[in-house]
């Protein structure tokens, strides 16, 4: 074999910058040439779910790319509805305290497992459901696994009360549904117990912090807690649909439950929220920017609280697909049966409802805000997303290729087919030639590369993560698939190895 040109298909395989520019400007292209599409979708559900207003963004790779604007944000002086009109964004506000919770624990100030009752003492003595229930910690309350029931329909109605009503509910004693650390299950209550503990060991209330840490980094200037603070052509007010006319209704003040549910905001404003959790995807050596770590951000996306699978899911376009459904730290996760992951969250108040999502690995997110109660945004944003990537041909994001990856790959095309001296490469793991006989080697590989033909180039390097990939190598007659396992070790050395054939 002729390595020097095989090495020089090596070193051509590498992915320029200059690629990688020109495949995101192919990206941004594609999904331009499929917005009529994706707006009519918009156009259609509005019109369908008598949604008085009903606005939308679309965020890729950190930009807010494209938005809509459907309706009235005020029915009765016939506002229409803007990217800077402020819609109440309910449960969406949930991961902003999450975020706070974290950026608090980042500054150790406060620690995930510590007992709530540590913030809060009015938890201490609370009577659970058996005497080995653990202590509630503020994990727990992030991940909605305190033991408390499912309370949407009463805690969305507790938004306006004051810390005091709040303490003196607890102090009267909290009813559980499960045990602490046993199960999932809804909590708005747990999210006002960390929009307190905020307040405890910061000093501040949660309103104040958020704005301060979360929101004025993020540039988010158009974003309120309290209703009366929102410039009057800006407020979206809230509708229901009853006996096919809108029914206004009224807003509820700013309080200790704003924390699970009370933020007002704008399109334009959440777009730069969306933008910074997709930041922090891929992990990279950029310098840090506020509010809190790229790192935190990816840990509030995890699947912290596992919730079901739905072996049935059905996405909008009826393509069905098993469905595991978890929860992170504010957030909803969920990976399909085919490998796509998505974070986000869905909020719903008496007149309004709202959704965000982000495929991580896509770079793609969709935020779409309605003034009618408990619209369901949600299941919506998730055919718009699915759209686009069928539209598109949309692909995750490229995993690079580790430095050790192209090393070890270079290294091992050299020694084969024969594996001739391969033992004394230095580039086996110990146990190779103990779990991998060099004639078997010799004998296995000889007949593939025959088959293979005269090799052409190496076609390409697929990593599964920084120390484990797959490459392609390109004959007359077929290809040569091999994939390879690295140790651990510094340097890396190759522990596991297959090589196939397969065709052109």
């Amino acid at each position: 074999m002729n390595y020097k040109k095989l090495l020089f298909f090596f070193c051509c395989s590498i992915v320029t910058t200059f690629n990688q520019v020109k495949a995101q400007d192919e990206r941004l292209k594609n999904i331009k040439e499929a917005l009529p599409k994706i707006d009519q979708i918009f156009k259609d559900y509005a019109e369908k779910n008598h949604y008085p207003a009903f606005v939308y963004g679309l965020v890729l790779d950190g930009k807010l790319i494209h938005s809509g604007n459907i309706g009235y944000a005020n029915l009765e002086k016939k506002v229409l509805a803007t990217n800077q009109s402020d819609f109440r964004i309910a449960s969406m506000s949930k991961s902003f305290t999450a975020m706070a919770i974290l950026k608090l624990r980042d500054e150790g100030k406060l620690k995930l497992d510590n007992p709530a009752y540590l913030y809060i003492p009015e938890l201490k003595n609370q009577k659970l459901l058996t005497k080995d229930a653990p202590a509630i910690t503020a994990r727990n309350l992030l991940t909605h696994s305190a033991g408390f029931p499912e309370d949407n329909p009463w805690g969305d109605r507790q938004l306006a009360i004051s810390d005091e009503a709040m303490l003196k509910m607890f102090r009267k004693g909290i009813s559980f549904s499960n045990n602490p650390s046993t199960a999932y299950e809804y909590s708005n209550m747990g999210f006002a117990m960390l929009g307190y503990i905020i307040k405890k060991v910061s000093g501040k209330t949660y309103q104040q912090y958020i704005n301060e840490n979360i929101l004025k980094p993020l540039g988010m200037n158009h974003t309120y807690w309290e209703y009366s603070q929102v410039p009057a052509e800006q407020l979206a007010h809230g509708y229901r649909w009853l006996n096919e006319n809108w029914v206004e209704q009224p807003l509820l003040h700013d309080g200790a439950y704003g924390a699970m549910g009370g933020m007002i905001t704008t399109i334009d404003d959440f777009a730069k929220y969306v933008a910074f959790h997709q930041s922090a995807w891929p992990a990279s050596d950029a310098p840090e920017k506020e509010p809190v770590k790229r790192s935190s951000v990816r840990e509030m996306q995890q699947p912290w609280q596992f919730i079901g699978v739905n072996q049935n899911y059905k996405y909008p376009t009826g393509r069905k697909v098993a469905m595991a459904n978890a929860y992170g730290y504010g957030l909803g996760h969920a990976t399909d049966a085919e490998g796509r992951r998505s974070v986000g969250h869905s909020g719903g108040l008496p007149g309004f409802g709202s959704n965000w999502r982000i495929l991580q690995d896509y770079g793609l997110g969709v935020i779409s805000f309605s003034n009618l109660t408990y619209a369901n945004a949600g299941y919506f944003n998730v055919q718009v997303l699915d759209t686009l990537v069928a539209l598109t041909h949309l692909k995750p994001r490229a995993i690079p290729v580790s430095s050790i990856l192209q090393q070890r790959t270079k290294e091992l095309i050299a020694v084969l087919p024969t594996w001739k001296n391969a033992e004394s490469t230095g580039i086996f793991a110990e146990n190779f030639f103990l779990d991998y006989f060099e004639e078997s080697l010799r004998k296995e590989a000889i007949p593939i590369f025959e088959n293979a033909g005269k090799i052409i180039g190496l076609k390409e390097i697929k990593p599964e993560n920084n120390l484990r990939g797959t490459f392609t190598l390109e004959g007359e007659k077929a290809n040569i698939e091999i994939s390879f396992t690295l140790t651990p070790e510094n340097p890396a050395l190759i522990q596991e190895y297959h090589i196939k054939l397969v065709g052109k």
